[in-house]
């Protein structure tokens, strides 16, 4: 059975416990039956600001929670948590044990289309930080010996932005795509924060990004005090998918978000907390 995938609506403010709300029901994918959650939601408090909603990943039922370990990732300006490219990200990392949670930012559970607004981004910087202490708790016990956080472009800035406020919101960070600068305005860098960032750093680039150069980005990594590592992904734009002139099948892509997976634990494997 494949990685498991939850439509899910969690809570959880600050340091206390985080929970979750509502009814956890299985997802149906093309050509599956829906299937009814097996997590367990009566132990979770109900009450938070802003709350976190989202699509669970889980490991399969078979392999367990082989990695002991856990990832929240925030979607793209103009996407939400169903978006292709954190899909593809949380079914490969499930599928190596890991319980994923791509989770829809404050300002999108407001409006289902549109990119944020400036003065939303230290609520979605909050709505992150619930997100990854709704999925600390549920990810108690056998999981959670590690929680990551990151995102694809906007949810990846506001990730790094939260981690530079508080290194201890997270053990790492996956940051795809992150846009370091608008398309054709090379001037305009988003690194302000980089230089506070205590954390180590993933960072998973396509060669075509028109949000930044990966020659751009191995400059800026510099600023980072913190341990980090870029892999380029060739002819991938800022979606992360190859391209037409590259002519790569859908098993190709797969293999991209594979390597996602190796290089990222062979990046975080030297860190990992003692039992």
């Amino acid at each position: 059975m494949d990685a498991g995938q939850t439509s899910a609506g969690f809570c959880g403010r600050g340091t206390t416990p985080a929970g979750i709300i509502g009814t956890l029901a299985g997802m149906r994918r093309k050509g599956e039956p829906a299937e009814e959650s097996e997590l367990n939601v009566a132990a979770f408090a109900k009450d938070c600001v802003p709350a976190v909603r989202g699509m669970l990943y889980r490991p399969s039922a078979t392999m367990g929670a082989a990695a002991g370990e856990a990832l929240v990732l925030g979607h793209g300006a103009g996407s939400d948590c169903r978006a292709p490219l954190l899909a593809s990200v949380a079914s490969a990392f499930a599928k190596a044990g890991f319980i994923v949670l791509c989770c829809d930012l404050p300002y999108r559970q407001k409006r289902p289309h549109g990119p944020p607004f400036p003065g939303e981004a230290a609520e979605n910087r909050e709505g992150l930080r619930n997100a990854v202490n709704a999925l600390r708790k549920l990810a108690s016990g056998d999981l959670g010996k590690r929680i990551f956080l990151g995102g694809h472009s906007y949810g990846g800035r506001q990730a790094s932005m939260l981690a530079a406020e508080d290194g201890s919101v997270a053990d790492g960070l996956l940051l795809l795509s992150y846009p370091l600068h608008p398309p054709r305005q090379p001037s305009q860098l988003r690194t302000a924060h980089f230089p506070m960032l205590p954390i180590p750093a993933f960072f998973v680039h396509g060669t075509r990004d028109p949000f930044g150069s990966c020659e751009e980005m191995k400059a800026v990594l510099k600023l980072i005090s913190g341990r980090t590592k870029l892999l380029a992904v060739e002819g991938a734009g800022h979606d992360l998918s190859p391209g037409k002139k590259t002519q790569r099948s859908a098993e190709d892509a797969t293999e991209i978000f594979e390597k996602v997976l190796n290089a990222f634990r062979d990046f975080f494997s030297g860190e990992r907390p003692e039992n």
